[in-house]
This record gives structure tokens, sequence and C-alpha cells, in this order.
């Protein structure tokens, strides 16, 4: 399989949560993914989760519940570590559809409401941090 090249920062598509174009920062010092939730409620068996922001562009509110969910560990770049909801869904790049492990967090103060780590990048990828001002690559392909 041939490597993609991704730059520093992307838009992608995330079909099943029905968020599109949504700016994406590739950061390859973060092991896992993380998207931005605004609200997470466990009901029973459910999680569910309202993604909206009134920050990030095109986080309209949107609304998922999901059957399947765990928790995981995620520790910060500043050591701090953090118990997270883990979801699995489904990102576009390149006009392709990959499945995604993302972990669930308030991202209203950063600048990207998505991060895209290593996990998902392996095997798959290739990041040229010389592109970042050349973002949106996988739409262009």
């Amino acid at each position: 399989m041939t490597k993609k090249i991704l730059g520093r920062r992307d838009t992608v598509d995330f079909p099943k949560l029905g968020l599109f174009n949504i700016e994406v920062k590739i950061d390859t010092g973060a092991y896992t993914s993380a998207i931005h939730c605004s609200e997470i409620i466990e009901e029973g068996d459910h999680l569910r989760c309202i993604f909206n922001s009134e920050v990030h562009r095109n986080f309209g509110k949107t609304e998922i519940v999901f059957e399947e969910y765990g928790l995981t560990n995620v520790k910060s770049s500043n050591g701090y570590k953090e118990n997270r909801y883990k979801v699995k869904s489904e990102v576009v790049f390149f006009g392709k559809t990959y499945k995604i492990n993302l972990t669930l967090s308030t991202r209203d103060d950063m600048k990207f409401p998505v991060l895209i780590g290593r996990q998902f990048l392996k095997h798959k990828f290739i990041v040229d941090v010389d592109l970042e001002q050349v973002s949106f690559l996988s739409k262009k392909s």
C-alpha cells in the first residue's frame, strides 16, 4: 500500500458523526486521536454525545448515541493523565473512509477541534511537517 503524504493540518469528514469539513491537526506527538465533544452523558449501556461548538467551524449541534464505547487513559504533553471515553467511528482522507478510534474531550479552548494521532496514522500516511501552509491535501486528491 502506498502511503499518502499529509501536512501538519488538514480538513476531513466524519460522516457517521455528521461532521464535515472539520479542521484537524496531524499530531505525531500524540498516540491517540481526540475529538471535541461538548457533552457526554452515560445512560445505562449507551453513551450520548453532543458535538457542538461556538468556536470550531462546522461543529453544529450534532447528537450521536454510541452503543459501543470504552474508557482509556490519555497522557497530555505536560504529563497529566486523564481517563477519557473512547468511541469508534469513521474518517475520510483522500476520498477513502477509514475506521478510527477517537477519545472524547472538550477542546473549545484549542485551535483545532480534532487531533489525529500516531495510532491512526501508522501504516497509512507520511507526515511532512514542511507542508503546514499547504493544508487540506486530502480534499485535493
